[in-house]
């Protein structure tokens, strides 16, 4: 083959599995406000928009829209992979489609390599762990792209010699690796080792590794260029792709053979870390690396292309433990005190790591005899069955299930016995989970990383506790007690279990409390209209009885309830039972439903208590039937007490919001001498000022909206933003900015659909008033339904109807103000 150069560019995409692990729900995040949570956020900033990638021009014009996926190495973490799926299904779908697509510009190789399940530090795992680690990587992948992966990422690029015998194994081809991982090299003929420790190897070629116990067997590796991916992550590449594109060209060597220029970093990089990478990354990809004659290519096609010719050793490390890229002390940051850290004080220090890994390792050890003792009586063979468990993890149906127990039961179970073995198997899955790698990786026990692995942990204590009676959290916390926190007030890791974990943890009791106080709010819990379910996170309830009744300040809800566990298939019938005593005091009592008869007793005992009784005393006979455990507002899951104080507050907070317009009205003339004076407006005026224009504001735009957004009627909004103005108050435009988006995507949809010049005229309103006014719009899903009609027409220019030639003026100044090249517009109607 011809001497070419070659460009990968490797994007590691992974955010570490954030679901409360008694819901599966990730719960609201503070941290990545405006955000509900990371999660969005990041897809917000990052996954979204590459998948959906815009190339500028020198005028800042968007030429192309285009997926980045389709021109990128990639890997994303499966249990990420799985919340797309479920809460963005459209960037999911663009992900999978942009590795078909890249299977057939690269020889049948796609884009897209799998991923070790939930980012596990390899070398510090057991053996068991990381075959499954593997396994469930691999088909997580398989299930979702369609093929076998051709490689596998491995979490920080973390690899000792027992990790790679297990990659073989399972038949990976090659991996990708730190530069800074590699011992020596030499000819696959033979010959003497040449030392690269330093990260001096050349990473323009792939290497050959072959196995110590083993050398007959071998994997292929790819040593990512050092000192770009570096510049890429941590300096200014991805503020101009001609800069990026100079960069990867002073990488190149001249000589004879064929090379791979290719980088490897977070792929979060590109949009999260860095402000609009994505666009750079596009730009690069789709306009500098073709113009500069450099072929885009992935590892498998290279690699297959260009196959090693050289061996390679790699540093082993401590103990064998192997090396990473993200630790200068091999694999240390994960378990030890090494120097490496995140934020956070200078003064931290990170010695709760090594007892955290102790306490996490004791835990595994003793529910894995538990789930072997156990596991015996209904599984041919537990160790198998966990490994198979994926398939159950990827799709929780019926079909599933059944298909499941008939590979692994040792006979036909009953209904209880797999709840039983589902329960052994979440333990075993909580159990790898808690070993996520960002528990450790920043500088304090007590943060969001290291709570959400104890989390998985506890979650496993009490699994455990339910199958086998045995529990195990006092000497658990007895462990998590030597690992010291760095805030004194949280002590140590039992000080965090007791803060942030334990008020994390749900029992089905708690779950049907939860409906049992949103349920006295209409509509709060809707059923599903075609199985006449309630589904609260990863649960069923089926109602089978309810009664709401008021007398005086009291309300009491009174019901029964079957609740299914989606993830177990645990169920219990319970009742429950929670009066409200005025606005905010809320008080639920649960217990197991026990018959009939005594069931209509209790209900009829207690509305006729609640209309003769004191407060008090029915708070007394309610604790002789229930017990004297109640769940309260504060009980319930963050998102649901928000809900709910946003209903009993809002007469309170509209009456609130009706004085301070009075008080706007009452002193607008006071305002005005102030202004005229130059003295500024007193800061009680000011916030009633601020609060008054900022509701008319809004509620201006939508009056303007629900008229059909005439051009001519917009003096009322002009208005209300002089009056702003000439008293020197900010006006809250976010919910304007949200309501005009909104019209402005649905818009766009109707004219596409209908062609209809009136809502071209519409549109052209919006986006003018929002650039009037100084509303930021977020116009990327207007910008993706144009492109995506320029490109059906593309081609086919008889397909163009001929309202679009007839308003070709008006649709070039829609394009203009979304900021889109004209260009492609023109050339397509030019034909």
């Amino acid at each position: 083959m011809a001497k070419e150069i070659c460009i990968c560019l490797h994007g590691h995409f992974y955010q570490p599995p954030r679901e409360n692990p008694w819901i599966e729900e990730i719960e609201q995040q503070d941290s990545a406000a405006p955000f509900h949570d990371w999660n969005e956020r990041i897809h917000y900033e990052c996954y979204l928009p590459n998948s959906r990638a815009r190339a500028l021009d020198a005028k800042g014009k968007i030429v192309e829209i285009v997926n980045n996926f389709e021109r990128t190495s990639f890997n994303f973490g499966p249990t990420l992979l799985s919340w797309l799926e479920a809460k963005h299904p459209d960037t999911y779908r663009s992900i999978l489609q942009a590795d078909r697509a890249s299977c057939e510009a690269h020889r049948g190789h796609g884009n897209a390599i799998a991923q070790v399940y939930n980012h596990m530090i390899m070398p510090l795992a057991n053996l068991r762990d990381k075959k499954t680690q593997v396994r469930w990587g691999i088909e997580d992948f398989r299930s979702r792209f369609g093929r076998v992966p051709e490689s596998i990422w491995l979490p920080e690029t973390a690899c000792n010699e027992e990790t790679l015998e297990v990659l073989v194994a399972e038949r990976i081809k090659y991996i990708i690796l730190s530069p800074h991982q590699a011992r020596a090299i030499r000819p696959l003929e033979g010959g003497e080792w040449q030392d690269v420790m330093g990260g001096r190897i050349d990473p323009k070629e792939p290497y050959r590794y072959f196995l110590k116990n083993n050398p007959s067997l071998s994997i292929d590796i790819f040593f990512y260029d050092g000192p770009v991916s570096k510049a890429v992550g941590f300096d200014n590449l991805l503020f101009d792709a001609k800069l990026f594109m100079d960069r990867l060209r002073g990488a190149v060597v001249e000589h004879e053979r064929s090379q791979i220029i290719h980088i490897a970093t977070d792929g979060e990089t590109y949009g999260h870390h860095k402000a609009y990478g994505d666009r750079v990354l596009a730009y690069l990809t789709y306009m500098e690396i073709p113009r500069n004659g450099y072929r885009i290519v992935n590892y498998a096609e290279y690699l297959e292309e260009n196959p090693p010719r050289q061996e390679v050793r790699l540093i082993e490390g401590e103990n064998n433990e192997g090396t990473s890229w993200s630790c200068a002390h091999g694999v240390n940051r994960w378990k030890d005190h090494c120097g490496c850290r995140g934020d956070g004080p200078a003064n931290w220090t990170q010695h709760w790591r090594k007892p955290l890994r102790w306490a996490l390792d004791w835990l595994r050890d003793e529910l894995s005899q538990v789930y072997e003792r156990e596991g015996a009586k209904y599984l041919k063979d537990v160790w198998a069955a966990r490994d198979d468990y994926i398939h159950v993890v990827l799709k929780r149906s019926p079909e599933t299930l059944r298909e499941f127990f008939e590979r692994q039961a040792l006979r036909e179970l009953s209904k209880e016995e797999i709840t039983t073995s589902l329960k052994l198997l979440e333990m075993q899955r909580h159990l790898m989970l808690m070993y996520t790698s960002c528990g450790w990786f920043f500088s304090e026990i007590s943060g969001i990383e290291t709570v959400q692995i104890l989390q998985y942990a506890s979650r496993a204590v009490h699994l455990a506790r339910e199958v086998s009676s045995i529990n195990l959290e006092r000497d658990f916390l007895e462990h998590l007690a030597l690992a010291k926190s760095n805030i004194e007030s949280i002590k140590d890791g039992q000080g965090v279990y007791e803060k942030y974990v334990k008020p994390a943890q749900a029992t089905l009791h708690h779950v049907v409390s939860y409906y049992a106080i949103g349920s006295i709010f209409e509509n709060f819990y809707a059923p599903d209209p075609k199985t006449d379910l309630v589904k609260i996170f990863n649960f069923d309830l089926h109602v089978q009885h309810q009664r709401k009744e008021f007398f005086g300040t009291v309300t009491m809800n009174f019901g029964r309830v079957r609740i299914v566990s989606q993830t177990t298939l645990e169920e219990q019938d319970l009742v429950f039972v929670v009066i409200q005593i005025g606005f905010y005091d809320f008080r639920c009592s649960v217990k197991a439903y026990a018959n009939e008869e005594g069931f209509d007793k209790l209900e009829k005992e207690l509305f006729e208590a609640l209309y003769q009784l004191p407060i008090l005393d029915l708070s007394k006979k309610i604790d002789a039937h229930f017990g004297e455990t109640y769940y309260a507002l504060k009980d319930l899951r963050l998102g649901d007490r928000a809900k709910i104080i946003s209903i009993l507050t809002h007469e309170t907070i509209a009456k609130v919001s009706n004085f301070y317009e009075h008080i706007y009205e009452e002193n607008l003339r006071m305002n005005e001498i102030y202004r005229s004076i130059n003295v500024p407006i007193p800061v009680e005026f000011r916030y009633a000022a601020e609060h008054t224009l900022s509701k008319r504001m809004l509620e201006a735009v939508r009056d303007w909206g629900e008229r059909g957004f005439p051009a001519k009627r917009t003096l009322s909004i002009y208005r209300i933003m002089d009056s702003a103005k000439a008293l020197d108050v900010h006006i809250r435009k976010e919910p304007i900015a949200h309501y005009l988006s909104e019209e402005l995507s649905k818009g766009l949809k109707e004219f596409i659909t209908g062609l209809d010049p009136e809502v071209l005229q519409k549109l052209l309103s919006i986006v003018r008033l929002a650039k009037k006014i100084e509303v930021f719009l977020d116009r990327r899903e207007a910008q993706d339904e144009l492109f995506s009609v320029f490109r059906s027409w593309k081609g086919s220019p008889q397909a163009i109807p001929n309202v679009i030639r007839e308003q070709e003026v008006h649709l070039h100044q829609l394009m203009d103000e979304l900021d889109l090249s004209t260009e492609k517009l023109r050339k397509i109607l030019a034909g």
